[in-house]
């Protein structure tokens, strides 16, 4: 009995180590950032309060996710610095010639992770996440669906950008 119960810890074991599996706290983003700053992103899209809504998005997955501690720029071994270089809407389907009936909100941005002395540690550039919604007829519940889309939008992006980053994943 007691070899079966060894056994089936060594399988579990093997299994998590295996498929990637990450308890909380999966390390730090990079080997030599233990303490990082975020800026707000840059928003070049004409959605107002984009910048916002992905600094927010990423700040919350260091947070939940990893190791490192967000700190003021001054205290930060590096700054992470985002630009949303644009946020685009195009028509999926339609109920009439006229009426569109679902839309994909896409959002490209840039982003890098710079130390003190300004050297660039990672970055990715053009790096892509879309989400669809249904259209409204009513302006308030429409904007209200194309806000959450691009919330989503942020959410996918900081969950992706932070999978690549952590160095222990």
């Amino acid at each position: 009995m007691k070899k079966t119960k060894w056994l089936s810890a060594v399988c579990l074991f093997v299994f998590f180590a295996s498929c990637g599996y990450q308890f909380e706290g999966g390390g730090y983003i990079n080997k030599d950032v233990t303490r990082v700053a975020v800026k707000v992103f840059e928003n070049k899209s004409s959605e107002i309060s984009a910048g916002i809504l992905f600094t927010n998005s990423l700040i919350r997955e260091i947070i939940e996710k990893t190791d490192t501690t967000i700190v003021d720029e001054k205290d930060a071994a590096a700054v992470v610095v985002g630009k949303i270089k644009a946020i685009t809407f195009s028509t999926l389907s339609r109920s009439t010639t006229e009426s569109v009936a679902e839309r994909r909100v896409s959002a490209v941005i840039d982003l890098k992770l710079v130390n003190k002395d300004g050297d660039v540690i990672w970055s990715v550039k053009d790096f892509a996440s879309d989400d669809n919604y249904t259209v409204s007829e009513d302006n308030i519940i429409d904007e209200t669906s194309k806000r959450e889309a691009v919330e989503k939008i942020a959410e996918r992006s900081a969950e992706k950008i932070i999978s690549k980053l952590l160095i222990d994943f």
